[in-house]
């Protein structure tokens, strides 16, 4: 019998930078998958906003209705979703370009023109939103540089309105052949 191959571990490959893969090509590569764009939103302990522009959002589970996304480990706003009870998907719409901007960088406050009502845990649900998923914050996983964040969906709606998509480091839009 012959003994099944050596992998390395991961995490332990990243955190030692013996990876044979090119950080920058890698990301290249994965630019090549369009994804739709998202921020998702949570709630401090005292109530305050908190979102970030995310495109690591998919589904996970239509029985229970489960999603995920994921978030860099040394992000600004880890502390909030870590403790945050909920959160919410906003799935942005193909008119919601600048919008999308604005969640992308760090900022005193993202939420100021902008949109929104409480849900549930006063994660912000965003006004214009092709969709957006209100999420029990279900578990927490850690994969290489990022949490992974498990919600059980409590609350849904959409429209039949455009979404905005994103690939090769830029914005688009879907049509149909």
């Amino acid at each position: 019998m012959s003994e099944a191959p050596k992998h390395p571990d991961p995490a332990t490959e990243l955190a030692s930078d013996s990876s044979a893969i090119d950080p920058r090509d890698f990301r290249n590569a994965l630019g090549s998958y369009a994804t739709g764009v998202t921020i998702i939103t949570a709630a401090d302990a005292n109530g305050k906003p908190a979102g970030l522009t995310c495109n690591s959002f998919t589904s996970v589970s239509l029985n229970p209705p489960l999603v995920l996304w994921s978030l860099v480990i040394y992000s600004q706003s880890m502390g909030v979703f870590q403790n945050a009870t909920h959160f919410a998907v906003n799935v942005l719409g193909a008119a919601q370009q600048d919008l999308a901007a604005k969640f992308a960088v760090s900022s005193a406050d993202k939420f100021a023109g902008v949109k929104w009502t409480p849900g549930l845990g006063n994660a912000p649900v965003l006004g214009g939103s092709v969709a957006s998923f209100q999420c029990r914050t279900a578990d927490r996983y850690y994969g290489g540089d990022h949490v992974i964040f498990l919600g059980a969906v409590e609350a849904y709606a959409y429209n039949r309105e455009a979404p905005l998509l994103f690939a090769r480091g830029g914005y688009g839009r879907f049509t149909q052949a």
